[in-house]
């Protein structure tokens, strides 16, 4: 199989640290604004490490989940933490979906495909890495610029990038979670680690221009109060919408697609570029089943 991405995805632990921990919150408001009650056979493309699919099972009316990630080191971490027989998750790309059409009863997508978290607007922690990144030097000006401008990550974005592909009844809005931290140690720890954007801009700085960004960063934390717990909104775009009906007018149910971010922190992968012919792709390998039930796709 040729994989499709350059995203680096290097620990499964690293990635729950940094951004797994805050995916778990997400998972079910996002849930509940998908609306995926009632299903039975679900697909979660970019499962990372299953957050959202371990999420899914808690609802028992469901049969199946299949988690599906390009990343062999969070299907492993997701299978490894799994038992329960209903969920199996596998490496596979949503470019070349390993699936035959009608499949599943929905498909659902979170922190991956076309959507984002409101980066300029929405996502506090983000900000006080970057910001201060900027003030540093001009490479922190450009990964700044580039985390605040990524595609998809403004109002009206994803609604009338999902109208432009052909989808129907297509609603935007927002979820916002609560990232919360012990210290500053643990508000910093991922930035240490391997994961793209922001500990992959972290990276490439020397020890001198690292430490300067760390007191920095140091310094937006405790805000000039003791150092210990921080509590910072993070507000996602989400969307959803409907295939329309066959031209040949089969009652068949129409398909439901629901988005939700990209992984800022650990990077958007290359999968889940907001390519519409990968839109097109994953929209054609989703068709509706013929149970009359409403079909959630990604």
């Amino acid at each position: 199989m040729t994989i499709t991405s350059t995203f680096i995805s290097s620990d499964g632990d690293g990635y729950e640290l940094q951004m797994g921990r805050w995916s778990r919150r997400l998972a079910p408001l996002f849930i509940r604004f998908a609306g995926t009650i009632g299903a039975v056979r679900v697909v979660d493309v970019g499962c990372g490490t299953g957050n959202l699919s371990l999420c899914l099972a808690q609802d028992p009316e469901i049969l199946s989940v299949r988690g599906l990630d390009i990343s062999a080191t969070y299907v492993d971490y997701a299978n490894r933490r799994n038992d329960d027989p209903r969920l199996d998750f596998q490496i596979g790309d949503a470019r070349a979906l390993p699936f035959p059409d009608a499949t599943f009863d929905y498909a659902v997508s979170m922190l991956v495909a076309a959507a984002t978290w409101d980066t300029r607007g929405g996502l506090v922690a983000l900000r006080m890495i970057f910001d201060a990144a900027a003030i540093l030097d001009q490479s922190g000006c450009r990964a700044r610029a580039a985390a605040y401008t990524r595609p998809m990550s403004r109002p009206g974005d994803l609604a009338s990038a999902w109208r432009d592909a052909g989808l129907t009844e297509v609603v935007q809005d927002t979820l916002t979670i609560r990232m919360e931290f012990v210290s500053f140690e643990d508000f910093w720890a991922p930035i240490e680690g391997k994961e793209k954007p922001v500990a992959a801009y972290v990276g490439t700085l020397g020890a001198d221009a690292r430490a300067r960004l760390r007191d920095m960063v140091r310094l937006a934390y405790l805000d000039g109060e003791a150092d210990g717990a921080r509590s910072y909104a993070a507000t996602a775009w989400v969307v959803k919408g409907r295939v329309p009906q066959r031209e040949n007018g089969s009652r068949r149910a129409h398909a439901r697609h629901s988005l939700t971010p990209y992984d800022l922190f650990s990077g958007a992968r290359e999968v889940a570029l907001p390519d519409w012919a990968v839109k097109e792709k994953v929209r054609a390998s989703f068709q509706p089943r013929t149970s009359g039930r409403p079909c959630f796709t990604s």
